[in-house]
Protein backbone atom coordinates (compact mmCIF):
# COMPACT_ATOMS: atom_id res chain seq x y z
CA UNK A 1 0.00 0.00 0.00
CA UNK A 2 1.17 3.44 -0.87
CA UNK A 3 1.06 6.13 1.43
CA UNK A 4 0.44 9.91 0.12
CA UNK A 5 2.06 12.37 2.31
CA UNK A 6 2.08 15.25 -0.36
CA UNK A 7 -1.46 15.36 -0.98
CA UNK A 8 -3.09 18.49 0.00
CA UNK A 9 -7.34 19.08 0.18
CA UNK A 10 -7.22 22.46 -1.11
CA UNK A 11 -4.12 24.04 -3.09
CA UNK A 12 -3.03 27.36 -1.62
CA UNK A 13 -4.32 29.42 -4.60
CA UNK A 14 -8.13 27.97 -4.24
CA UNK A 15 -7.83 28.57 -1.11
CA UNK A 16 -7.13 32.16 -1.30
CA UNK A 17 -9.37 32.38 -4.23
CA UNK A 18 -12.06 31.73 -1.92
CA UNK A 19 -11.08 33.91 1.32
CA UNK A 20 -10.88 36.57 -1.07
CA UNK A 21 -14.79 35.68 -2.12
CA UNK A 22 -15.81 35.49 1.14
CA UNK A 23 -14.21 38.50 2.18
CA UNK A 24 -15.76 40.20 -0.56
CA UNK A 25 -19.30 38.95 -0.38
CA UNK A 26 -19.10 40.63 3.47
CA UNK A 27 -17.75 43.33 2.54
CA UNK A 28 -20.95 44.27 0.41
CA UNK A 29 -23.08 42.95 2.46
CA UNK A 30 -21.78 45.66 5.28
CA UNK A 31 -22.06 48.21 2.84
CA UNK A 32 -25.73 47.68 1.95
CA UNK A 33 -26.58 47.73 5.58
CA UNK A 34 -24.60 51.07 6.45
CA UNK A 35 -26.41 52.61 3.38
CA UNK A 36 -29.72 51.50 4.42
CA UNK A 37 -29.30 52.53 8.29
CA UNK A 38 -27.78 55.91 6.90
CA UNK A 39 -30.28 56.91 4.69
CA UNK A 40 -33.09 57.82 7.65
CA UNK A 41 -30.47 59.92 8.74
CA UNK A 42 -29.93 61.77 5.97
CA UNK A 43 -32.79 63.47 4.26
CA UNK A 44 -32.98 66.36 1.65
CA UNK A 45 -35.02 69.87 2.28
CA UNK A 46 -36.32 70.80 -0.62
CA UNK A 47 -39.17 72.89 -1.73
CA UNK A 48 -41.60 73.95 -4.57
CA UNK A 49 -42.75 77.01 -4.85
CA UNK A 50 -45.94 77.07 -6.49
CA UNK A 51 -47.21 80.16 -6.46
CA UNK A 52 -45.89 83.65 -6.79
CA UNK A 53 -48.71 86.73 -5.70
CA UNK A 54 -47.18 90.00 -6.19
CA UNK A 55 -49.25 92.52 -3.58
CA UNK A 56 -49.48 96.07 -3.26
CA UNK A 57 -52.16 96.49 0.13
CA UNK A 58 -51.32 96.72 2.89
CA UNK A 59 -48.01 98.93 2.69
CA UNK A 60 -45.46 98.00 2.40
CA UNK A 61 -45.27 95.68 -1.30
CA UNK A 62 -45.50 92.24 -0.03
CA UNK A 63 -44.54 89.00 -2.28
CA UNK A 64 -46.90 85.97 -1.22
CA UNK A 65 -44.92 82.52 -1.99
CA UNK A 66 -47.02 79.78 -1.80
CA UNK A 67 -44.81 76.12 -1.20
CA UNK A 68 -44.99 72.46 -1.09
CA UNK A 69 -42.29 71.07 1.17
CA UNK A 70 -41.16 68.14 -1.65
CA UNK A 71 -37.95 66.97 0.50
CA UNK A 72 -37.70 64.17 3.12
CA UNK A 73 -37.49 66.20 5.97
CA UNK A 74 -38.91 69.11 7.98
CA UNK A 75 -37.91 72.76 6.54
CA UNK A 76 -37.86 75.62 8.61
CA UNK A 77 -37.88 78.80 6.50
CA UNK A 78 -36.14 82.08 8.18
CA UNK A 79 -34.81 84.10 5.41
CA UNK A 80 -35.92 85.14 1.33
CA UNK A 81 -33.51 86.74 -0.70
CA UNK A 82 -35.36 89.12 -3.77
CA UNK A 83 -32.77 89.66 -6.35
CA UNK A 84 -30.04 88.93 -4.31
CA UNK A 85 -31.60 91.57 -1.09
CA UNK A 86 -31.41 89.24 1.67
CA UNK A 87 -34.85 89.75 3.79
CA UNK A 88 -35.82 87.79 6.88
CA UNK A 89 -39.00 86.05 7.57
CA UNK A 90 -40.85 85.05 10.35
CA UNK A 91 -39.75 81.39 10.85
CA UNK A 92 -42.09 79.48 8.91
CA UNK A 93 -41.72 75.32 9.25
CA UNK A 94 -43.18 72.88 6.87
CA UNK A 95 -43.57 69.13 7.80
CA UNK A 96 -42.44 66.94 4.42
CA UNK A 97 -45.66 66.40 1.91
CA UNK A 98 -46.95 69.41 3.41
CA UNK A 99 -48.74 72.10 0.43
CA UNK A 100 -50.81 75.52 0.27
CA UNK A 101 -48.36 77.18 2.76
CA UNK A 102 -47.85 81.10 2.06
CA UNK A 103 -44.88 82.34 3.51
CA UNK A 104 -45.14 86.24 2.97
CA UNK A 105 -41.86 88.41 1.94
CA UNK A 106 -42.20 92.16 3.27
CA UNK A 107 -41.20 95.22 2.14
CA UNK A 108 -39.66 94.51 -1.36
CA UNK A 109 -40.69 97.64 -3.65
CA UNK A 110 -41.40 95.62 -7.34
CA UNK A 111 -42.88 97.00 -10.52
CA UNK A 112 -44.92 95.30 -12.84
CA UNK A 113 -43.19 93.59 -15.63
CA UNK A 114 -39.66 93.16 -14.34
CA UNK A 115 -38.23 90.00 -13.09
CA UNK A 116 -37.59 89.28 -9.41
CA UNK A 117 -35.40 85.93 -8.49
CA UNK A 118 -36.73 84.63 -5.50
CA UNK A 119 -34.95 82.38 -2.88
CA UNK A 120 -35.66 80.45 0.16
CA UNK A 121 -33.21 79.78 2.73
CA UNK A 122 -33.52 77.09 5.83
CA UNK A 123 -32.76 77.87 9.70
CA UNK A 124 -28.80 76.34 8.40
CA UNK A 125 -28.62 78.69 5.24
CA UNK A 126 -28.83 76.67 2.48
CA UNK A 127 -31.16 77.21 -0.44
CA UNK A 128 -34.60 75.07 -0.10
CA UNK A 129 -36.15 76.89 -2.96
CA UNK A 130 -36.19 79.25 -5.98
CA UNK A 131 -37.83 80.70 -8.74
CA UNK A 132 -37.99 83.50 -11.00
CA UNK A 133 -41.07 85.26 -11.88
CA UNK A 134 -42.41 88.33 -13.79
CA UNK A 135 -44.50 91.21 -11.15
CA UNK A 136 -48.15 91.19 -12.44
CA UNK A 137 -49.82 94.75 -12.73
Amino acid sequence: MKILKSKKALSPVVASIILIAVTVAVSIAVAAWMGALTIGFMGSSSLTITNVDFETTPAPNYINVTVKNTGTKQVTVETAKVNQESIDLTSTTIDPGVSGIVIKIPGVTWSAGNAYQIELYDSSGQVVGSTQENAGP
